[in-house]
């Protein structure tokens, strides 16, 4: 990776990349520190006592702190990743949408432009919600201060999503990607201080190499692919041969990323999130203050909840994302078949069975990843790290994509051409 970055750096084109992201990310860090108007800044604190509970620990995880100081980049690019989410499930169930995704790239222009409008609209939303979490902290209340904080919120949002599409365009790439690794990445001196804070350094430095250890197994796993050989038969149009070659159909273990991570967190939190904006506690008399006490991220049930939950939403994005019958059918149509399965139906189970094998292996590795600092949490009493599992895989998946967005930047500028 570092010599990927030295070797990019020599290129003047690339270097002009590197230097306008680093610029727009520094615009970002910049941001998460500007308070928003009319709020009190020690109500404030009390307020966000404890965000580790509910979503809204995680969505103060990828601000880099805003959120916990609502600052105007708050909300972060969480309402872009909701929209996001919808769209890719709407294209599913909508066919004028799947027909648009399927246009080229008028299509795609078509369907970024619906979900722009989509962000702004879950950002309102998400900004008034988040103003009656705040009221207390509300210096002078009224309406004026509800329009002033609302629209701040929501414009910060709007704002990290221009900044990001124009680290996407003119930049090296990845530019939502990139803002949510700045933002987790800088929660690292936290974590530091909360390693120091161990008065045993053995421990420390055991959790150390635990860290590391666990760093390479998600690089190999984000990487592990299982290939499915495809061999195309031979055939004759007037002079020319055409077919013959084999190649294969990549699968990738952790095909869905850590998104069932966010649905399976969106769901399990849920009642957190809600009741924090009523002001209940887990462990308060009543229904609700049992079933937060059950839903604290210190609770077993909430631990085998999170597991299940991750691995049902595995399948369920990759049978959303991954067509077998469409694979095989194409394969049919282009003459390719899957050496010793016949074409067509059993093509289709042969890739389902397959799928069904490496999708499982993926969801238990996503699931294993994201609850194991919930029970180093429960056992070993280490505290709350600020950077999690989900945070993990969200750095290491943005770190490689970007790596190997450099990496073909770099070989098409090297390539001397056809004549050359």
């Amino acid at each position: 990776m570092l010599e990927t970055l030295k070797n990019a750096w020599k290129i003047p084109d690339l270097r002009k990349k590197i230097l306008y992201t680093i610029v727009l990310l520094i615009v970002f860090r910049l941001g998460a520190t500007i308070p928003v108007p009319l709020l009190s800044h020690d109500a404030l604190q009390s307020i966000f006592g404890n965000t580790d509970n509910s979503m809204l620990g995680f969505i103060d995880i990828i601000s880099g702190g805003a959120f916990s100081n609502a600052t105007i980049f708050a909300m972060s690019i969480t309402p872009y990743i909701n929209s996001s989410i919808i769209m890719q499930l709407l294209c599913v169930a909508i066919p004028a949408l799947e027909r648009m995704q399927r246009e080229g790239e008028e299509g795609r222009k078509k369907i970024a432009q619906i979900q722009r409008y989509g962000t702004v609209v879950l950002a309102l939303i998400q900004a008034i919600g988040l103003y009656f979490l705040l009221r207390s902290a509300v210096v002078s209340p009224g309406f004026m201060s509800a329009v002033v904080i609302i629209i701040t919120f929501t414009a910060g949002t709007a704002f990290l999503m221009w900044l990001g599409e124009q680290i996407t365009e003119k930049g090296v790439g990845n530019g939502i990607s990139l803002i949510i690794f700045a933002g987790i990445v800088s929660r690292l001196p936290r974590l530091a201080m909360s390693l120091y804070a161990l008065d045993n350094w053995i421990y420390a430095l055991l959790i150390l190499v635990f860290a590391i250890v666990v760093v390479g197994f998600v690089v190999w796993m984000t990487d592990a692919e299982r290939r499915i050989p495809v061999q195309y038969a031979k055939r004759v149009v007037g002079r020319k041969m055409y077919g013959g070659q084999s190649t294969h159909i990549p699968i990738k273990v952790a095909a869905a990323g850590v998104i069932p991570i966010i649905f399976a967190m969106s769901i399990i939190s849920f009642p957190g999130t809600i009741a924090a904006f009523f002001g209940v506690n887990a462990g308060d008399p009543g229904f609700w203050g049992t079933v937060l006490k059950y839903l604290s991220t210190t609770s077993m049930v909430y631990g085998v909840l999170y597991f299940l939950l991750i691995i049902f939403f595995t399948y369920f994005y990759t049978a959303i994302q991954f067509n077998p019958i469409e694979i095989a059918n194409n394969l049919k149509k282009n003459g390719g078949f899957i050496p010793g399965i016949r074409p067509g139906r059993p093509t289709s189970e042969y890739i389902s069975k397959v799928l069904s094998k490496i999708t499982l292996a993926g969801a238990v590795f996503l699931a294993i990843i994201a609850v194991l600092p919930i029970f180093m949490n429960k056992f070993m009493n280490v505290g709350n790290f600020a950077i999690g599992g989900t945070s993990l895989l969200i750095v290491v998946g943005v770190a490689l994509e970007t790596v190997k967005q450099i990496e073909s930047q770099m070989l098409m500028r090297h390539y001397k051409g056809f004549l050359e």
